[in-house]
């Protein structure tokens, strides 16, 4: 399969693992979503495990970097999940799209990276498309201005919007990190690695201190294997794809997730507002693509 294939394929599961935690999984605290999307799923990628000699090395470099992602990716799947379980999927996801307008920041920090004048102009699509987003016909109040700023400051006043905006700026923290890491052991090799461990760490934190947790997700068996499933293979064609691409083109192409989820919370949410809702998405994916490339 092309690397374009497997990445609109792995866009779909994402939006579907989203869709599916949302209106299965309700119920379920956090932490336990966290187990479900991170140590479930890492224990189903476990036989695609290549066999690694991790014991061979040597770079500190690679260790520090994976250790300082671990952390900040769990709190971020934290957050995640309790934004889209508690709030509608067209007011979370499409703020996913703020990831690499905060690499801009995050990968000139970490690792010296700047942008270029079509990155500036990305930036600007992805705010445009935030700004339609929360756009709402409402009486004329105060200047010409403040009728502008208006939708960007709704942003902050909703707390699914903040959470997610929060997770966009976590995750272009590990998006960096993992870019030094993988100068140590390749993208292929390193994904399959980084979400067993990834697994791992979230059963020890959550699990370890509270067997009971493990009982209560097996009262929706079906349920949890369905999100546990189409996220591991999210993770599967994720690697499969960047093996055969270069990281920018197939991450611009993943972001087309947050169109499906849109769908998704038409769909199966009746969330309204669907034609405005995929304008600003489009916008954001817009933005996406000047600041990749």
């Amino acid at each position: 399969m092309d690397w374009l294939s497997l990445t609109l394929f792995c866009a779909f599961c994402l939006a579907t693992t989203d869709a599916m935690t949302k209106a299965w999984l309700g119920g379920y605290s956090s932490r336990e979503l966290v187990l479900i999307r991170l140590g479930l799923t890492g224990l189903l990628l476990l036989p695609w495990l290549p066999d690694l000699e991790l014991v061979n090395l040597q770079p500190a470099a690679f260790w520090y970097w994976v250790m300082a992602m671990l952390p900040i990716e769990v709190a971020a799947t934290l957050i995640y999940m309790r934004a889209i379980r508690d709030h509608p999927l067209a007011l979370t996801l499409p703020y996913l799209a703020f990831t690499p307008v905060f690499v801009i920041l995050t990968g000139y920090l970490l690792l010296g990276e700047t942008i270029s004048w079509r990155g500036g102009l990305g930036i600007l699509l992805v705010v445009a498309g935030a700004w339609l987003l929360n756009l709402r016909p409402e009486p004329r109040r105060g200047g010409a201005w403040r009728a502008w700023v208006r939708p960007l400051a709704a942003i902050l006043d909703h707390p699914g919007s903040r959470a997610m905006l929060l997770v966009a700026f976590l995750y272009s923290l590990t998006a960096v990190m993992g870019k030094g890491a993988m100068r140590h052991l390749p993208p292929e090799t390193f994904g399959a690695f980084y979400f067993v461990l990834l697994g791992l760490v979230s059963l020890t934190l959550f699990a370890s201190p509270a067997p009971r947790t493990l009982t209560r997700l097996g009262h929706r068996p079906w349920a949890v294997l369905a999100v546990a499933g189409t996220n591991a293979l999210m993770v599967y064609t994720h690697f499969l794809a960047l093996a055969r691409v270069e990281v920018a083109y197939m991450i611009a192409v993943k972001r087309t997730s947050l169109l499906f989820g849109i769908l998704y919370g038409a769909l199966w949410f009746h969330e309204a507002g669907l034609g405005r809702h995929l304008a600003a998405g489009g916008l954001m994916l817009g933005g996406i693509y000047f600041i990749l490339f």
